[in-house]
């Protein structure tokens, strides 16, 4: 099997919670491969200093604001997007939160800002892009940003909806992959499920770190580009990565 992302070359992907942790490991692999990014965040004030850094690379980086609990704004910037850089072959689905709560004494609007960005986002996205691949039968390529969250739940505290909103996406991804093979798209879909990635997430959220080895941003990043560079007639439809002894 000869992996390479030549095919992806000058073409456009999207890339949610591009400006900090995996998002930003993930911009940065694609765009040395050569690859236009439009890369969506919440914080897009971040992503011009990240442009500039990768101003030298053989591909381009391009920042555009968007709050992924928000389907008017998801909508009008993907229109943006193709609009400005051209028709979308890839779609990572990276942007996700985790609200410290629980679910005894839980507090409703962390559980709806955590299902409204890890799930509802996801599927908009998702959607809109999909129909861009449709129109030009383009053989295109999703990623969804999962968990091993994803497949079981852990005994951590102040989890709450995370890990449900993360199961969430890994029947999606299979839902997604069987509307594919049943409208003859020749789309791939690919959930990647990563142990505990050390980010921001942790402290953004108020859960902390957790007393197991973790993964890095870039550990994610070489999973996505290893799925995306497998031949045509292949998808790796499901990927978990954990570090050692974790």
């Amino acid at each position: 099997m000869v992996l390479s992302l030549e095919r992806f070359q000058g073409k456009v992907a999207v890339v949610t919670g591009a400006s900090a942790g995996i998002g930003k490991a993930i911009v940065e692999d694609l765009v040395k491969n050569g690859i236009i990014v439009a890369g969506l965040d919440i914080r897009a004030e971040r992503l011009p200093e990240l442009a500039q850094a990768l101003s030298k690379e053989k591909g381009q980086l391009h920042g555009f604001k968007c709050d992924m609990r928000k389907e008017v704004e998801i909508k009008s910037t993907i229109q943006e997007v193709i609009k400005k850089l051209g028709n979308i072959h890839i779609l990572v689905n990276n942007a996700g939160v985790l609200q410290s709560t629980d679910l005894i004494n839980g507090d409703t609007e962390k559980w709806k800002i955590t299902i409204e960005t890890n799930m509802l986002g996801n599927l908009i996205a998702t959607r809109e892009v999909v129909q861009n691949m449709k129109a030009n039968n383009t053989e295109g390529h999703i990623v969804h940003i999962n968990s091993i969250l994803g497949h079981t739940v852990s005994d951590f505290p102040n989890l709450n909806v995370y890990p449900a909103t993360k199961h969430a996406i890994t029947a999606l991804a299979e839902t997604l992959r069987l509307d594919f093979r049943r409208e003859n798209l020749k789309i791939k879909i690919t959930s990647i499920s990563p142990g505990y990635v050390k980010t921001e997430l942790q402290s953004a959220s108020g859960v902390g770190e957790l007393p197991i080895p973790p993964l890095y941003g870039p550990d994610v990043a070489e999973a996505v580009v290893y799925a995306l560079s497998t031949a045509p007639h292949i998808n790796v439809s499901e990927l978990r990565i954990e570090a050692v002894g974790s």
